[in-house]
């Protein structure tokens, strides 16, 4: 754990210069899925950056998200005639039924019941289809502690970065969803996980993030 003092002297910086850390992975996210996905699912998807991204390459997308308020304000910032619903929906009982090519899951798994949501996010995926999680896991190993020490001065340097020469009104968007303490590791979720989505790659990233992508048994759409 950080000492309070400079986990709120990081709040304030943030605040000052904002900058979402799962935007970051958005680039690393889209490299991994197939080049024209016909159908895809953004669970958690909040103001819908991401389906927006997804909208661009996938026939049809759905975003789920259970904030109806934050779906009211991605249904603004979306194009109308893009190919893109959005579903007011708690994971993952009430995820809407698919198969669906692509899968996607941004800092949202640590919220839900991990097993599962995995489960029902492996139903839900067409034979060959790819499933990406981008999430957090609680610092358990020194190796963890020091990805997080070395992501402090690099947030920093990136909010800097991102803000510098920018009035606030175009400042990149922060984070505001509601956020909670992981608490798995993760060597738990790599046990579950792998148990669960037998060959799935998962790594431990930056900015206090793992990223997990499976692929499953098929031919995949989109070759």
């Amino acid at each position: 754990m950080l000492p309070s003092r400079l986990v709120e002297a990081l709040h304030r910086f943030n605040a000052a210069h904002p900058w979402d850390h799962n935007a970051h992975h958005h680039p690393w996210l889209l490299r991994q899925l197939p080049r024209r996905p016909r159908t895809a699912l953004d669970v958690g998807c909040g103001s819908g950056d991401l389906v927006r991204l997804l909208a661009r390459r996938a026939d049809r997308v759905v975003g789920v998200d259970a904030d109806p308020g934050i779906l009211v304000k991605a249904q603004q910032l979306t194009d109308p005639d893009a190919p893109v619903t959005y579903t007011l929906a708690a994971a993952p009982e009430g995820l809407p039924p698919g198969p669906y090519d692509v899968i996607t899951c941004v800092a949202v798994l640590h919220h839900l019941p991990f097993a599962a949501t995995l489960t029902r996010l492996r139903q839900e995926l067409a034979p060959g289809g790819t499933l990406v999680v981008v999430g957090c896991a609680r610092d358990e190993t020194a190796v963890e502690r020091m990805l997080g020490l070395v992501s402090l001065p690099l947030n920093v340097l990136t909010g800097w970065v991102k803000n510098r020469g920018r009035a606030a009104a175009h400042r990149p968007v922060s984070m505001t969803a509601p956020t909670r303490e992981p608490k798995m590791t993760f060597a738990d979720i790599t046990r579950e996980a792998r148990h669960l989505l037998p060959g799935a790659r998962l790594r431990r990233r930056l900015f206090w993030r793992y990223t997990l992508v499976w692929r499953a048994p098929g031919d995949p759409a989109g070759h």
